[in-house]
């Protein structure tokens, strides 16, 4: 079982870094769609990333309409300040995707038009613009792991010479 997150048309190669080394720590997979702002060899990518970013399942694509077709029958959630659910009353089923959209804008209204039923939002105060991309993932992502029993993920952790 695993997890995928998508950006569409991310700007800031620190968060897509952060996301990455997220991705890897919950063994969810990363699809990138473009234009991308910035390289994926920049060193502000590769830094969020740590050294993790060679173990990444990541894959990129021209379009939106090209994760569509490499990607058929997917499950996706689109996650949008615009959304009307909370994430938390969505039922994340395993193999699903989280789309989040780029930092400036976030997803394209035309595609949650088209999909109103999969839009989710992360309650926020009002007047608050948005949560930090980063951020967002990783609470959603987290929230999905919870929902199916942190499947195949280590849940204990210890201190050494410390006895509980």
């Amino acid at each position: 079982m695993a997890f995928h997150i998508v950006l569409h048309q991310p700007e800031i190669p620190s968060n897509t870094g952060n996301i990455g080394r997220t991705c890897v720590a919950t063994g969810a997979s990363l699809h990138l769609i473009e234009p991308l702002g910035f390289r994926l060899n920049e060193k502000m990518v590769k830094r969020a990333g740590m050294d993790y970013w060679d173990k990444l399942d990541v894959t990129r694509y021209t379009n939106y309409q090209d994760f569509l077709e490499k990607n058929p029958g997917a499950k996706i959630y689109y996650l949008s300040t615009k959304g009307p659910r909370a994430y938390t009353e969505v039922e994340y089923e395993p193999d699903c995707y989280l789309m989040f959209g780029k930092e400036s804008a976030g997803i394209p209204e035309e595609i949650l038009k088209d999909n109103p039923d999969s839009c989710v939002r992360i309650p926020m105060l009002p007047g608050i613009r948005s949560l930090n991309l980063s951020n967002s993932v990783a609470i959603v992502l987290y929230e999905a792991l919870r929902q199916n029993g942190f499947s195949g993920m280590q849940e204990e952790g210890h201190l050494r010479n410390y006895e509980w």
